[in-house]
């Protein structure tokens, strides 16, 4: 079940990078955010109600809706939206795909977890493949060019998203339902929303055209009711920094498409940069008895509970949150 959760994730957000550049244009962005997780969240909690799941929740339980629309349903996109306009989408999926470093800090800071080594050594090697592909821009880096704001909004929207984890987490550990908490985030990202596209949008409040329609509506149906379904299934499951892990294959499908749709031009530095971010995340998937045969060495004594590792005796909430 979490591998086809993981495909699942991985084909839909590898997508929603090209399918957010056909909502860019006349309609403000904060509009056709609005928008998409208005439609998400109307499709969620109509697909509670029909299911006669429950939907009533003490206040202290709303607040943490509030917490997870205001970090991953609303400020977080606005972020990705507007650091498209300046980044191809595929570069941007790459910075957001270390989401899986952050999610390992947040694991330390928010959940007391020890960070294995082959953490450490994965997220340097990861990080030195975005240098690598943004090398250009992180030398000539300013905030009044359009790159750098890229890099600058991408690496935002990635903290504040990871900062949602984190809540999403504790509140599957509560016993709060994937749908349900879903759908009453959206719908509370909406809101946080609703005041700013109001006001900031000066053209068109709506785009019929079958290219931002059809956008918007993969975007609210995969992007976000499956797609966040699937994602938030597996966070409750096998914890955030884990189901990060997903973060590391979409990047290349969001490049491929960038290829093929964006005309995007692979250069030998782009190239060497992927491989480096691949190569980082897979010593962090690799398991730790698997990496002492590549290098040779002997079993390990056994160690205290890490990030990546975490002891199934300690963390029983979380995982019985996903089932």
């Amino acid at each position: 079940m979490n591998a086809f959760l993981y495909v699942l994730t991985v084909l839909i957000w590898g997508s929603t990078w090209l399918a957010i550049k056909g909502q860019l244009g006349d309609v403000h962005p904060t509009a056709s955010i609005a928008y998409r997780f208005a439609l998400a969240a109307v499709i969620l909690l109509a697909w509670a109600r029909l299911r006669g799941l429950p939907l009533r929740y003490p206040a202290r339980v709303h607040g943490q809706f509030v917490l997870m629309g205001a970090t991953m349903f609303s400020t977080n996109f606005v972020c990705f939206y507007f650091a498209e306009q300046h980044l191809a989408t595929g570069l941007t999926s790459i910075i957001f795909a270390m989401s899986l470093v952050v999610n390992m800090v947040f694991a330390r800071l928010f959940f007391k977890r020890v960070i294995a080594r082959k953490m450490l050594v994965g997220a340097a090697i990861g990080l030195l493949g975005i240098v690598t592909v943004f090398w250009p821009q992180f030398r000539e880096f300013s905030l009044t060019s359009g790159s750098g704001r890229g890099i600058a909004l991408s690496a935002l929207g990635t903290l504040v998203f990871c900062l949602g984890n984190v809540v999403s987490a504790k509140t599957q550990a509560a016993g709060v339902p994937v749908v349900q908490g879903t759908g009453y985030s959206m719908a509370y990202g909406v809101l946080i929303m609703a005041p700013f596209a109001a006001t900031l949008s000066r053209h068109d409040l709506f785009d019929a055209t079958p290219k931002y329609a059809g956008s918007l509506l993969y975007l609210a149906v995969f992007g976000s009711v499956i797609g966040f379904g699937a994602y938030l299934t597996l966070l409750g499951r096998i914890g955030g920094e884990r189901a990060a892990y997903a973060m590391v294959l979409f990047p290349v499908v969001a490049l491929l498409l960038s290829t093929v749709f964006e005309d995007f031009h692979w250069t030998a530095r782009d190239l060497l940069g992927v491989v480096l971010i691949l190569a980082g995340n897979a010593v962090m998937l690799t398991s730790p008895a698997l990496l002492r045969r590549l290098t040779g060495r002997g079993p390990a004594a056994p160690t205290e509970p890490t990030a990546d590792h975490p002891n199934p005796t300690t963390e029983p909430e979380a995982r019985r949150s996903g089932g």
